[in-house]
């Protein structure tokens, strides 16, 4: 979190150049010795799960730097839990048959579990992983975002509202 916080810093003071860590969604992880730099950009886009945590949310450190500090305009896209748990699960078994088959994958081992066991393995992650993060880590936050877009079933929007 701090490194990311530092590249924001570094965007915000205006330096001409930012080298940002390139991600792997195969590798589930930051690709080593391979950056893409980042030349003063006009609009940065972050996304993530801790990008709308703040002081509120670390009551012992008051001293702690978040993103949220460098943040102009936020927005949350929120849906219905169950409707989140049902996408997790539904992306969870195309990634299944599609990324996950790919044996340098870092989840390659769930590509071979037959359908039954598939849906039983993602709905444990998500009450155990996923659904849990949401609860403690991500919904805390949906009232500190600039604007909440809430998405119905078939992911079109269903409301936005704009905190004045």
């Amino acid at each position: 979190m701090r490194s990311l916080v530092n590249f924001i810093a570094k965007i915000k003071s205006g330096a001409s150049q930012v080298c940002a860590p390139v991600y792997s969604h195969l590798k589930y992880d930051i690709v080593p010795n391979e950056k893409k730099i980042i030349e003063q950009p006009d609009i940065l886009i972050l996304e993530g799960l801790n990008v709308l945590q703040s002081s509120k949310d670390y009551l012992h450190d008051p001293r702690h730097v978040f993103v949220s500090d460098f943040v102009d305009f936020s927005i949350y896209v929120d849906a219905a839990e169950n409707l989140l748990q049902e996408w997790y699960i539904d992306r969870f078994l195309k990634f299944r048959a599609g990324a996950f088959s790919n044996p340098d994958s870092y989840f390659s081992h769930y590509a071979q579990l037959p359908e039954t066991e598939a849906c039983l393995t993602a709905s444990q992650l998500w009450n155990e992983i996923n659904g849990l993060n949401l609860k403690q880590n991500i919904l805390p936050t949906r009232e500190r975002a600039s604007l909440i877009m809430t998405k119905s079933a078939n992911h079109a929007v269903q409301s936005v509202r704009l905190r004045k």
